[in-house]
C-alpha cells in the first residue's frame, strides 16, 4: 500500500473514526453515512457475487473461499491483491482510499462484493439484478467476543469501553451495524425470495469440505475433491493468518493495530465461555430466547 495514502487514511481516521451516524435507526460510521445515496444507489449487475455478514461473522473467511472457488481453486491467483483490495466493501468509504462503490464500480465482472448491511438497506439493483448472495450467520456469543477485540484494534470503530460495557451495548444493538438479532433474522426470512444461500460459521468449522463443496454447487462451479482439498487447505485459519493477503498485516497499526488484537484472533468456537460472566450468561440466554422466539432459526455455541 503506498505510505502517502496510508498516511491520510490515519489523518482521516483520527478526525472521523470514532463517529457514529445512523440510516434508518441502524448505526453506521459516519463515513459511511455522508455517501449513503451512492451506496443505497449502487449499480450491481447479473454476475456480481456478495459475500454478507454481520460484522465478525466469518466474512474475510468466506471472501476467501468464494474467491478460490470461482478461481477454480488457483491459489496463486487469490494472491493477487490484499482481500480488502480484491473484494470491495461496498458500505465502506475509508478517505483518501476509493470508496468501496468506486472501488466496484471501477472492477471489471465478474465481481466479488461484500456487505455487513441488514437487509432492510441492501441496494435494490442487487434484488433487481438476482444476484448471488452467500450469507454466512455466526452465533451471537463467538460474535460478541469477537467484534469486541476487533473494536478495540480498528481506529477506524468507536472504542467499545470495557467488556461489561461492551456486553450492553452489543445487546442493545448499540454497535455499529446494529443489532445481531435482527440482522440474522432479517437475512434468513428473505433467504428464499432471492438466491441466497444461508451458512452457518459453525457448519463451515464442522466439516469444510462439505460447506465448500455446498457454497461451490449454489455458484454453479463443479470443482474435483482435489480442488476442493486445496481450497479447505488455504483457507484453513492457520493459513489465512500466516497470509499477508488475508491477515490484514499490509494495513499499518494507525488503521488496525494488531499489537491489540490480532485481524485473524482465534477463529474457534465457544471462545465466548472465557469472556461470560454466570450472570451475562442469564441475561444473554434470556434475552436471545426473547427475540429469536418462533424464527426458526438454531445457533450452536459450542460443538
Amino acid at each position: 500500500m503506498d505510505p502517502e495514502v496510508m498516511e491520510k487514511l490515519a489523518e482521516e481516521i483520527k478526525k472521523w473514526g470514532v463517529k457514529i451516524g445512523a440510516i434508518q435507526g441502524i448505526p453506521l460510521p459516519e463515513s459511511t453515512c455522508e455517501i449513503w445515496d451512492q451506496i443505497y444507489n449502487f449499480q450491481a449487475r447479473e454476475d456480481d457475487i456478495l459475500v454478507s455478514t454481520y460484522p465478525k461473522a466469518g466474512t474475510t473467511w468466506m471472501q476467501e473461499i468464494v474467491d478460490l472457488i470461482m478461481l477454480n481453486g488457483d491459489v496463486e491467483k487469490s494472491m493477487r491483491a490484499p482481500c480488502f483490495v480484491k473484494v470491495p466493501f461496498i458500505d465502506l468509504n475509508a478517505k483518501p482510499m476509493k470508496s468501496g462503490v468506486e472501488a466496484a464500480n471501477n472492477m471489471e465482472s465478474p465481481r466479488l462484493l461484500k456487505t455487513h448491511l441488514p437487509v432492510q438497506l441492501m441496494p435494490p439493483s442487487f434484488w433487481e439484478k438476482n444476484v448471488k448472495v452467500v450469507y454466512v450467520a455466526r452465533n451471537a456469543k463467538d460474535c460478541m467476543v469477537s467484534y469486541f477485540y476487533f473494536q478495540r484494534m480498528n481506529k477506524g470503530l468507536p472504542d467499545p469501553g470495557t467488556w461489561d460495557e461492551y456486553f450492553s451495548k452489543f445487546l442493545a444493538g448499540d454497535v455499529p451495524w446494529g443489532s445481531w438479532f435482527d440482522h440474522v433474522i432479517g437475512w434468513w426470512k428473505v433467504k428464499d425470495q432471492h438466491q441466497i444461500l444461508y451458512v452457518f460459521y459453525e457448519d463451515i468449522i464442522e466439516d469444510p469440505n462439505r460447506e465448500i463443496r455446498k457454497i461451490a454447487k449454489f455458484l454453479g462451479k463443479n470443482l474435483t475433491e482435489e480442488v476442493l482439498e486445496s481450497i479447505r487447505h488455504h483457507t484453513a485459519f492457520e493459513a489465512m493468518k500466516k497470509n499477508p493477503m488475508t491477515n490484514f498485516s499490509t494495513l499499518p497499526s494507525v488503521v488496525f493495530d494488531q499489537t491489540v488484537s490480532p485481524f485473524l484472533r482465534k477463529g474457534e468456537v465457544g471462545d465466548w465461555k472465557n469472556h461470560f460472566l454466570v450472570a451475562q450468561n442469564i441475561i444473554f440466554d434470556e434475552e436471545y430466547k426473547k427475540k429469536m422466539e418462533g424464527s426458526g432459526l438454531h445457533f450452536r455455541t459450542e460443538l
